[in-house]
This record gives structure tokens, C-alpha cells and sequence, in this order.
């Protein structure tokens, strides 16, 4: 599968494993941390880690897998024809396998902490589910924009846009611990 101009499956996996690892480990690390603290990061704090990790990640893997991180986006740029589909099932074993390993140490570091990372829904299971959908169109909507029209990122890096809007959808979001 690999010509030399683009990384072999392998390394491609490598990469979106490390990628949400490093997503998973440091945005639910800080809401860890910041519920064990009562509150010492707060609400912005948590939604700037998430925007910073994901830019971070996105730079120093895009150029390798793409820098999915999510089983959404690699369903999404399939179903758009912007990604083999044969490498599905390669990225969402790699993002499980990243989400689950970045769980083990924050489980080893701080215990059983209640809700590990967990959201609420701060209101009925109708709107929760509404407001999940509208952020999940945005959010899907700007990374296939940003990866795959070059008319849409102009002069800017992929991964500030990237950034900015987990950032903003992260800072909306509600968490347990917080209610």
C-alpha cells in the first residue's frame, strides 16, 4: 500500500494511536485534575487543553495519518470519498486503542475519580441530544472543510481552525463534576 510518498498502514495507525492518545490523555487529564482540585483549571482552562492538544497533535501527525482522532471523522472522509475504505478498520482499532491506553494511566494516577472524564447532559435527554447533533454538524463540518478544500483554509494551518473549534466546543460543553 505504501509507493513512498505516502506512510504504510502500519505507520499510519502508529500515528493515530499516538494522536488520540495524546488528545484523550491530556483533555480528560485535565478534567480529572480539575475536578480533584475543585475546580483549579475551571472551564476554560479544560476547553484550552483540548484546542491546544489537538493542534498540537494535528501538527505532529497530520502529515502522517491525517490526524482523524475520532472514529467520525475517518467514517466521514470515507463516506466522502476522502479516504480509502479499506484503512477504516486499521484507524478505528488504532483511536480505541489510544482512547483505552490514555484511560489506563489517568486511572493509575488518580483512582477511582467519579466520572473519569465523563459529560452530562445539563438538560432533558431531548435537548442533550439536539445540542450533540448541531455540534457534531459543526464540528464535522469544519475539519472536512479544513482537510479537504484548500479554499477554505486560505493562508492558515488546518490545525489552528481544527483547534479553535474543539476549543469553542469543548467551552460549551457541560461536565458531571461541574453540575
Amino acid at each position: 500500500m505504501s509507493d513512498g510518498a505516502t506512510p504504510g498502514a502500519l505507520r499510519r495507525a502508529a500515528a493515530e494511536g499516538i494522536g488520540t492518545f495524546g488528545l484523550v490523555f491530556a483533555g480528560c487529564g485535565a478534567i480529572v485534575v480539575n475536578t480533584t482540585t475543585g475546580g483549579a483549571i475551571g472551564h476554560v482552562g479544560v476547553a484550552l487543553t483540548f484546542g491546544l492538544i489537538i493542534m498540537t497533535m494535528i501538527n505532529a501527525t497530520g502529515h502522517i495519518s491525517g490526524a482523524h482522532f475520532n472514529p467520525a471523522v475517518t467514517l466521514a472522509f470515507a463516506a466522502t470519498r476522502h479516504f480509502p475504505p479499506a484503512l477504516v478498520p486499521v484507524y478505528l482499532a488504532a483511536q480505541l486503542g489510544g482512547a483505552v491506553a490514555a484511560a489506563a494511566p489517568l486511572r493509575a494516577l488518580f483512582g477511582p475519580v467519579a466520572r473519569l472524564g465523563a459529560t452530562g447532559p445539563a438538560g432533558t435527554a431531548g435537548q442533550s441530544l439536539l445540542l450533540e447533533i448541531v455540534l457534531s454538524f459543526f464540528l464535522m463540518f469544519v475539519i472536512t472543510a479544513v482537510a479537504t478544500d484548500t479554499r477554505a483554509v486560505g493562508g492558515r494551518r488546518p490545525s489552528r481552525s481544527a483547534g479553535r473549534w474543539r476549543w469553542r466546543r469543548s467551552s460549551r460543553g457541560r461536565s458531571r463534576a461541574r453540575r
